[in-house]
């Protein structure tokens, strides 16, 4: 839950996000859009408290009680990610299970059928000992994606996760979100809205501020105000 967030940078104190509240209830699939620029990605970031905001609370629950934090998996814009970074193609999905991320640890068999799933789910056990620096923007955008969701995580933030993807793997990735949703609650950014607003049961769109839209064909502003 964020309650009248608000969220401002730098020196000039420009404005993110302001007295931005929303409620996501377990199971829900939320598509978010709105303008570059608008706030979408900073409100990702307050969510998985990668940022605190200038103002304003946010609060988790599970099973009615507050908690700290949530399991979440989390895909991010490529934008964000360092290609030069000396790691294969299964230690970026392999990342994802926590328990991969604790010193001398040794992957269990059950983790490493996992893994080896979750490469088929990506189409990438063909390239898991391939480097991230070496793949094309779709091939990334696929490990991370299996990142994110292998541990199977209460919570799946994913932030254009369409961006790079050829229109051969489009499809399939549809069909992955869609079984995730069966599990997760997914907070969904993305500009092409099409068919992800027939998957999601709630759209907000985020300019500066939230608010909620209820139309049928909602990607389009007008129908929105």
């Amino acid at each position: 839950m964020l309650d009248d967030v608000c969220m401002t940078y730098g020196g000039n104190r420009s404005t993110a996000l302001e007295h931005a509240s929303l409620i996501v209830n377990r199971g829900d699939f939320v598509a978010i859009t709105g303008p570059n620029g608008g706030g979408k990605t900073t409100l990702l970031r307050i969510i998985l408290q990668l940022l605190k905001p200038s103002s304003g609370s946010v609060c988790f629950y599970r099973n009615g009680a507050q908690v700290k934090r949530l399991d979440m998996g989390y895909l991010p814009q490529k934008n964000m990610i360092d290609g030069r970074f000396p790691i294969t193609v299964e230690d970026v999905v392999a990342m994802g299970l926590p328990a991969t991320m604790r010193p001398l640890h040794r992957i269990t068999s059950e983790e490493r059928e996992r893994i080896e799933s979750t490469l088929e789910t990506v189409g990438m056990a063909d390239l898991r000992n391939r480097s991230i620096g070496t793949l094309s923007g779709g091939q990334l955008q696929r490990t991370l994606l299996g990142r994110a969701m292998i541990s199977n995580p209460e919570v799946l933030v994913l932030d254009e996760p369409l961006s790079y993807i050829d229109k051969a793997f489009e499809h399939h990735l549809y069909a992955i979100i869609e079984q995730l949703a069966k599990s997760s609650t997914i907070l969904l950014v993305s500009h092409e809205m099409t068919v992800i607003a027939g998957m999601a049961n709630r759209h907000v769109i985020v300019d500066k501020t939230l608010h909620e839209c209820h139309a049928t064909h909602h990607y389009q502003k007008s129908e929105c105000e």
